[in-house]
């Protein structure tokens, strides 16, 4: 396939095409994604939680042409009617495939959060077939692209946490950290028929949360709370609506908040020191975990990434 952009942009901006799709579970779709443009395609180091951005068709099954785009690709795509630009989302690489033009990148989708739930990613994935095409914003080899959060520096053990649609990007962390890198994942998933074969280090523990008939996150947070060892003081799980952020971003670096980034909180009387964790998902439960670590428990805010990657009830933007 050939590109449709120019190679003059930071980031590889470029048509795919399908090229292999595998239902991995009631909730989970695997596509992979291929085109000569993808040649390009790399990161300084590990992939981690790297992220990319997936253009889909619109309703009418027609995808925006990005040939010949330059820096102003995105107001350009803004100013397409949006009934004819079709959707931009955020998506985690879960793996790289081959090299050249034989490079493929792998997404997996989550087809559904809830009954009746759905987004453009879901409903395209539902239904994706070899052949169909996608435009990817990805980053492009030897240049800065952003878009990994997991960070976990000199931590001395890892705590990774999520909801399905952290899944893809807890999986890839699994599938790079180091050999000797010690800690525990817990991933909770619709039903149990979601539970997949991920690993990691022999040192990480992945523990799967099927909530069946629980509410969103409550299985999620009581495993979250009993690893730490602690009591909360009061319900993780009770959140007034107007504490929650649908575009929660906080990380060492950035605070979707505007909250100090120097603040660091003192630790007093809670073995956290050492312990790094990266909790993504539904932003009502990352909110009630990162007031309970953060707040409660009083860890240091350079030691978590907490990811709001939906919002029951709210369409996201991106």
């Amino acid at each position: 396939m050939t590109a449709l952009v120019s190679a003059q942009l930071p980031m590889v901006l470029a048509e795919v095409e399908v090229t292999a799709v595998e239902r991995l579970s009631p909730t989970f779709v695997r596509v992979e994604l291929g085109g000569d443009a993808l040649a390009d395609f790399g990161v300084d180091g590990r992939l981690y939680d790297q992220r990319i951005k997936l253009v889909f068709p619109n309703e009418a099954g027609d995808l925006a042409s990005f040939e010949g785009a330059d820096e102003s690709w995105f107001s350009t795509w803004l100013d397409i009617p949006a009934e004819e630009r079709g959707h931009l989302r955020t998506y985690t690489v879960r793996e790289v495939r081959g090299s050249g033009r034989d490079t493929r990148l792998v997404v997996d989708f989550v087809l559904h959060l809830e009954a009746g739930a759905t987004g453009p990613g879901s409903v395209w994935a539902s239904t994706a077939a070899v052949g169909d095409h996608l435009v990817v914003m990805a980053p492009r080899r030897g240049v800065p692209f952003g878009g990994i959060e997991f960070e976990p520096g000199t931590a001395r053990s890892i705590l990774l946490a999520g909801d399905e649609t952290a899944v893809p990007a807890i999986s890839s962390i699994l599938a790079d950290l180091p050999d000797g890198a010690r800690g525990t994942a817990f991933l909770e998933v619709p039903v149990a028929g979601d539970v997949l074969d991920v690993r990691g280090p022999s040192g990480m523990e992945v523990v799967w949360l099927p909530r069946g008939e629980a509410a969103l996150g409550e299985r999620l947070t009581a495993a979250v709370v009993a690893h730490l060892g602690e009591t909360a003081g009061s319900d993780p799980t009770m959140i007034d609506e107007s504490e929650v952020d649908p575009d929660l971003w906080e990380t060492p670096t950035y605070s979707s908040s505007g909250e100090p980034l120097d603040d660091t909180a003192v630790t007093v009387g809670h073995d956290l020191d050492g312990l790094y964790a990266w909790i993504a998902g539904e932003s009502a439960v990352v909110t009630a975990l990162r007031r309970y670590l953060v707040k409660e428990l009083g860890m240091d805010r350079r030691q978590v990434a907490f990811m709001g990657y939906w919002r029951r009830g709210v369409a996201m933007r991106s």
